[in-house]
């Protein structure tokens, strides 16, 4: 495949660093060992002020809107949440809900989650895979969770958690053979 795959990675900690944002790094850095990438990236921590003031899209200020653009245009999109009180940041919810329903659809997600411990894990499946079910949105069928032991100086640092990053991306590898869209045309 010659022609870079457009990834979208949204990272929805407000905090930086933070180990959400080490997580959707790490998962980036995987695909670009395999595949051309013309990366974007989308920090909550970074458009949350213009983000929160809004309560329609057309408030938005332009650098949140060429992000949200980003998203709905997006060959794959990388989603990682950090886990609060056993859920996303309403802030993350917030963001999509200004996103275009129809925009995503058979658009591949690889889903990720942060949290204090593996309690959290199911947070991917019970609330991320739902909501992005509802865009009708190709999730693909590994996420990915960390906890804070799995990190160390907000870099990946367990071993186990680099094998389910890099299986995760391997299973998603076969959508993308022939060309960024061959996902949307298959599904």
């Amino acid at each position: 495949m010659s022609t870079p795959l457009n990834v979208v990675t949204v990272a929805a900690s407000p905090q930086q660093p933070s180990r959400t944002q080490a997580l959707a790094e790490a998962i980036l850095g995987e695909f670009a060992a395999h595949l051309p990438l013309a990366p974007h990236r989308v920090s909550l921590g970074d458009i949350a002020r213009g983000l929160g003031a809004a309560q329609r899209r057309d408030e938005l200020p332009e650098s949140v809107e060429r992000h949200l653009r980003a998203i709905e245009n997006a060959d794959l999109l990388i989603v990682a949440v950090p886990v609060y009180r056993g859920s996303y940041p309403g802030l993350f919810k917030h963001l999509f809900d200004l996103i275009d329903q129809d925009a995503l659809i058979q658009t591949p997600v690889l889903l990720a989650a942060t949290g204090g411990s593996s309690r959290h894990a199911l947070v991917i499946e019970h609330q991320l895979r739902p909501l992005f079910g509802f865009f009708q949105a190709l999730t693909l069928p590994l996420g990915v969770y960390g906890s804070e032991s799995d990190f160390q100086d907000y870099q990946v640092s367990d071993d186990a958690l680099r094998i389910r990053i890099r299986l995760a991306v391997e299973r998603a590898l076969p959508l993308f053979a022939n060309g960024p869209q061959a996902a949307r045309r298959i599904a």
